[in-house]
């Protein structure tokens, strides 16, 4: 499931997709890891705002944040149903933009198991915006943390061949009805469909962005087969100075 991302273009771009006041100095990441401080558009006071939050979703109840698993994608289908969620949903709805996602595609079984990441973004490289839901997290000493997950869904026919789940990406239209902490959860069902097929294009990538501490453009450079690494070369086995039949150490007498 989506556990990396990237928000590559400048302030001035996200704020202009998301139509907030703020003009946060949020800089080119190319490889956001669960934890760390993420962008976030909510509705507050109902104006959009800009805001960081951790990715990681912690629920209200939670008393220490390391008994808890980390949530990073909640499951659309489940969310209204689950204690964990359920609040959010209902008043604490958001935007997670982005300009592209990875996943990675899981190919054999046990050693021979290969991992090969694909980024998927828009054809003219614009940001989209991942469903999300928050939550402020109370510490024991007084401390908040606000925190943050998106929302995933079944997979469209082009990422399916990939990974079966993906992050709901939701339309620029359906901004609006998502923040708006008076819609009903039910009557937003439809918008958390996934996106047409055409709507992202894909691409395989190279091992660099399987390292979370690797953060560059570079590491959205497709994939070189050149670059890959070769198995190394398989030794003639030794034969036997009697020319009998190969024998791996030979044979002195």
């Amino acid at each position: 499931m989506c556990g990396r991302y990237a928000v590559t273009l400048p302030p001035e771009a996200m704020r202009q997709a998301f139509a907030y006041r703020e003009q946060p100095n949020f800089p080119p990441r190319y490889n956001i890891a669960p934890t760390q401080p993420v962008p976030v558009v909510r509705l507050e006071q109902g104006t959009r705002q800009f805001i960081l939050m951790r990715w990681g979703f912690i629920p209200g109840w939670v008393k220490d944040p390391k008994d808890f698993p980390l949530v990073i994608n909640i499951r659309s289908e489940s969310a209204a149903e689950k204690p964990s969620f359920r609040a959010a949903l209902a008043r604490r709805r958001c935007l997670m933009p982005a300009d592209g996602f990875y996943e990675w595609h899981r190919l054999g079984e046990g050693r021979r198991q290969e991992n090969r990441p694909y980024l998927f973004r828009r054809p003219d490289r614009g940001f989209f915006a991942f469903a999300a839901l928050w939550e402020t997290w109370h510490s024991p000493d007084g401390s908040e943390i606000d925190t943050v997950a998106m929302v995933t869904g079944p997979a469209n026919g082009q990422m399916a061949a990939i990974h079966h789940r993906s992050p709901v990406i939701l339309a620029p239209e359906a901004y609006d009805a998502w923040l708006d902490p008076a819609s009903e959860p039910a009557a937003l069902r439809p918008l958390l469909r996934p996106p047409p097929d055409d709507f992202l294009e894909m691409i395989r990538l190279g091992d660099a962005v399987n390292k979370a501490a690797n953060d560059g453009p570079e590491l959205q450079q497709p994939f070189d087969p050149a670059s890959a690494p070769k198995p190394p070369e398989q030794k003639p086995a030794m034969r036997s100075r009697r020319g009998g039949k190969d024998d791996a150490q030979g044979s002195l007498f």
